[in-house]
C-alpha cells in the first residue's frame, strides 16, 4: 500500500517543516518507500487531497505529520474509503490522540509509519450548523464546549503570541479563563434522555481521553468500547473548580468523594447538545468553530489507525502524559 506522508507547514508554529520534509524524503529515498509527501496549502486542504486521493487512485495510508488538528482533517478525508489507513506523526502543540496509546509507539519513525499494522479504532460523527449551513464531519479525539473551548481559544492564542506551549500554556489559559468565569446554558440529551438543561461550565464530547497536551480530562473515555464519554462540570464556584483543578488535569477527579454533585460524567451512544441562545463556540480537536445544535453519534471502527512499532496492538491504555 502507498504512504502519503501529509505535512502540515505550519505545525508546531511552523519551526520543523524543513527539517521534518528533509527527513521524510531521505528515509523514503534510502528504504525505497511507496511513499511520497504532501505539503498542504491552507486550512482543510489535507481532507480535500485525502478524498481526491482515494477517488482518483484508491485507498492508501495517509500520515498527518502535525497536530490533532491535521490528524481531524485526515480522517475527514479519508473516513467512508474501503482500506484507507490514517496515521500520525506528532508535530503539534498538544498531541493528545497520540496519548492513548502505550508510551513506547514510535510515533516519530518514518520507516515504521510506512510498514507497521494498522488497528481499528472508533470516531465520533457530528452534525451542526455553521454560518447557517449543515454540517457533518468526524472527530478523532474530543469536543470542547464552554469552559473548555475558551481555554483552547486562549490557549491557541498563547501558543501564536507567546513562548508558553504544552500543558503549561493550558494550566495558564484555565487561570486566565477562570478570573472571568462565565457560564455556558445548554441542554444535553444522551441516548433520548435529558441529562442536564441550564448552566454549565463545561461539556467534554470525548472518544479520547487527553485534551490541552496532556490534561486527562476524561479518564473514562476509550477509543474502542463504541460509547461516547461525556462530562458536564455544572456551574461551580471558583474555588471548588480551582479543589478539583489538578486532579482533573491528572485524570483523578472521578475517584474524589461526592464528586458526582459537581460533574456528570456517562457514556452513550448519541448526544445532543442544544445552546439556549442558538449558537455556541465548539472545540472539534483543537479546530474552534461558532456552532448551533450539535448532535455527535459514535462510529465503531471508524478508522484504521497506524501504530508504529507496537507489538501488541490489544494493549490501547492512555498511559503517556
Amino acid at each position: 500500500m502507498k504512504t502519503v506522508f501529509i505535512l502540515n507547514p505550519k505545525a508546531g508554529k511552523g519551526r520543523q517543516k524543513e527539517k521534518t520534509e528533509e527527513i521524510l524524503l531521505k528515509i523514503i529515498a534510502e528504504k525505497e518507500l511507496d511513499a511520497q509527501v504532501y505539503v498542504t496549502a491552507y486550512p482543510g486542504d489535507a481532507t480535500r487531497f485525502v478524498r481526491e486521493h482515494c477517488k482518483t487512485y484508491g485507498a492508501a495510508r495517509f500520515i498527518a505529520c502535525g497536530g490533532d488538528g491535521t490528524l481531524s482533517e485526515v480522517l475527514n478525508g479519508a473516513v467512508g474509503f474501503s482500506g484507507a489507513e490514517v496515521g500520525v506523526m506528532p508535530l503539534g502543540s498538544g498531541n493528545d490522540f497520540c496519548r492513548n496509546f502505550p508510551c513506547d509507539t514510535a510515533f516519530g519513525d518514518v520507516y515504521l509509519q510506512a510498514v507497521s499494522e494498522a488497528v481499528a479504532c472508533d470516531a465520533i460523527r457530528y452534525t451542526t450548523t455553521v454560518n447557517g449551513e449543515a454540517v457533518t464531519g468526524y472527530c478523532a479525539n474530543m469536543f470542547n464546549i464552554g469552559f473548555d473551548c475558551k481555554v483552547a481559544d486562549t490557549t491557541n492564542h498563547l501558543k501564536d503570541k507567546t513562548v508558553f506551549g504544552g500543558s503549561f500554556a493550558y494550566f495558564l489559559s484555565i487561570l486566565m479563563n477562570l478570573i472571568q468565569k462565565k457560564v455556558t446554558f445548554l441542554t444535553v440529551t444522551a441516548d433520548g434522555l435529558c441529562e442536564h438543561s441550564g448552566a454549565t461550565l463545561l461539556t467534554s464530547v470525548a472518544n479520547g481521553k487527553y485534551c490541552g497536551g496532556g490534561i486527562m480530562s476524561n479518564p473514562m473515555a476509550s477509543l474502542r468500547d463504541g460509547r461516547i464519554n461525556f462530562n458536564i462540570i455544572r456551574n461551580i464556584s471558583r474555588l471548588r473548580f480551582v479543589s478539583l483543578l489538578f486532579s482533573y488535569m491528572k485524570g483523578t477527579h472521578m475517584s474524589k468523594k461526592g464528586i458526582e454533585k459537581y460533574i456528570l460524567s456517562k457514556h452513550c451512544k448519541t448526544l445532543t447538545v442544544t445552546p439556549e441562545n442558538g449558537i455556541m463556540r465548539l472545540c472539534i480537536d483543537g479546530e474552534i468553530v461558532t456552532a448551533g445544535e450539535t448532535t455527535f453519534e459514535i462510529v465503531p471502527n471508524a478508522i484504521q489507525f497506524v501504530l508504529p512499532g507496537v507489538k501488541n496492538q490489544s494493549t490501547l491504555i492512555g498511559v503517556c502524559r
